[in-house]
């Protein structure tokens, strides 16, 4: 799980016999994009659409991440049954979950707006359709990036999974940049909804009549990937450490049982406490930057004009999240602990100086700067905790860092967007705080790169 250049481009020999041909490959590529762009997108319209509805900021943070909750608690289920003669089936039922999800909650908001509903039960509603997503729509990232290392021997498995990859973080720049286009006069603000919807039905229908049924080649196993929040998500699958392995999959094996890895155990504890730290800081970011916009900008009492600005600036975010991911960590080379320290550096920069900003410019440069930041500190834990096992704990340190991943977003958007109706500057503080915390532990307790890379190539 060690960090990797995750290129875009594509391999050219995916089109040959032995790997997936490029029309199947731009399909799954196509699975990734449209559930991570369709999420970001929500973000862009939901705080306006929680000003129309007349509720607290924070009832509107808990109603779209409680999806989170499940989102952890069910991944883990479907990366495992992926594993077991179902990739195709399990990347369309996470379609279906992504489809219903989004039109059923396309519609509980248009009838919210409309006054059919009373805003609690509007949220109520919401918050059960976006249940859909978390519960099924986590079922197609892990099937996804099983079905193409499945089929890809080492050589071109690199570049396979970097191209998937590179949906997710695609997704998330595209969705709040199409976002404020998907506010059509007879939807309003719910258009992005049902644009999505559509899009998601039209992939499910070519990738059940265009994909072939599992008929894998090479061993491989469903990554658990945090759900795709703006400027968070890194669904990354590094074999680098894999041995190349031609027996079937789904097959019972012999090598004797690994010990559980538990969370407790004093390699990993400096690296989970950072990660949740870390996350959380990131997460109460993402809850409180939609509204933060609307107050700065003066635009509480025009919540239609909300949603371009919003998608620039969560726009912004991603792009330099892909900027710091795919450019900044290969190029400089940097390591776990100073990718970690670095970037908690640059997200208390950033949050500062949004958080002081007086115009749409200055925001978006301020929440760059911090997404930056935040793009550097995610691989850098994800690394770290990597390095701190051994090979054969690779696949238990792979589910226990999405889960820490996903529990920031339980909890903290909800939090950080409850401290920061009590005044901005609690909010902005307590980000700045746990970034700072990460800062601290950082620099005394984890261990420099060139001693944890010497640890880990002796293991």
């Amino acid at each position: 799980m060690a960090e990797q250049d995750p290129s875009p481009a594509p391999a050219k020999r995916l089109a040959s016999g032995h790997g997936i041909p490029r029309g199947r490959m731009a399909l799954l590529f196509m699975v990734m994009l449209v559930t991570a762009a369709g999420n970001t997108a929500m973000q862009s319209v939901m705080p306006s659409i929680g000003t129309e509805l007349g509720v607290a900021d924070v009832w509107i943070s808990i109603a779209y991440t409680w999806s989170a909750l499940l989102w952890v608690i069910c991944a883990p289920f479907w990366a495992r049954r992926s594993d077991r003669r179902g990739r195709k089936a399990m990347m369309a039922l996470g379609l279906v979950g992504f489809v219903a999800s989004m039109a059923l909650c396309g519609l509980v908001l248009w009838f919210g707006l409309a006054g059919a509903l009373s805003a609690a039960m509007t949220l109520i509603f919401f918050a059960a359709a976006r249940s859909l997503y978390g519960g099924f729509g986590s079922a197609a990232p892990p099937a996804v990036q099983a079905y193409v290392a499945s089929r890809t021997p080492r050589a071109e498995r690199t570049q396979a999974m970097a191209l998937i990859a590179s949906s997710f973080g695609l997704g998330t720049v595209i969705g709040p940049a199409l976002a404020p286009l998907l506010v059509f006069p007879l939807t309003g603000l719910t258009g992005p909804f049902f644009a999505f919807a559509i899009v998601g039905l039209v992939v499910l229908i070519a990738l059940r009549l265009r994909l072939p049924n599992d008929a894998p080649t090479y061993a491989a196993r469903g990554t658990v990937v945090a759900a795709p929040f703006s400027a968070n998500s890194n669904p990354r699958l590094s074999d680098e450490e894999e041995e190349e392995d031609t027996t079937p999959d789904y097959e019972g094996g012999d090598e004797p049982p690994i010990p559980d890895l538990r969370w407790r155990d004093p390699r990993l504890r400096p690296w989970l406490i950072a990660g949740l730290l870390g996350g959380h800081a990131q997460a109460a970011t993402m809850g409180i930057i939609g509204f933060f916009i609307l107050d700065r900008l003066g635009l509480r009492g025009e919540s239609m004009l909300g949603t371009g600005p919003i998608g620039l600036v969560l726009m912004s975010g991603a792009i330099a999240t892909l900027l710091a991911q795919w450019g900044l960590i290969p190029m400089l080379k940097l390591g776990p602990r100073s990718s970690t320290l670095w970037g908690m550096a640059l997200a208390i920069c950033g949050v500062i100086g949004f958080s002081l900003a007086k115009d749409l410019h200055a925001i978006a440069l301020g929440f760059a700067v911090a997404s930056l930041g935040f793009g550097l500190y995610r691989p850098g834990f994800t690394a770290g905790a990597s390095l701190a096992v051994t090979r054969r704990e690779q696949g238990q340190i792979g589910g226990i860092v999405a889960s820490v991943n996903g529990a920031a977003y339980i909890f903290a958007p909800a939090a950080g967007v409850w401290l920061y109706g009590h005044h901005p500057t609690i909010g902005f503080a307590a980000i700045c705080l746990l970034c700072a915390g990460v800062f601290v532990l950082g620099w005394r307790s984890l261990k420099p790169d060139d001693i944890a890379e010497a640890q880990h190539i002796r293991r």
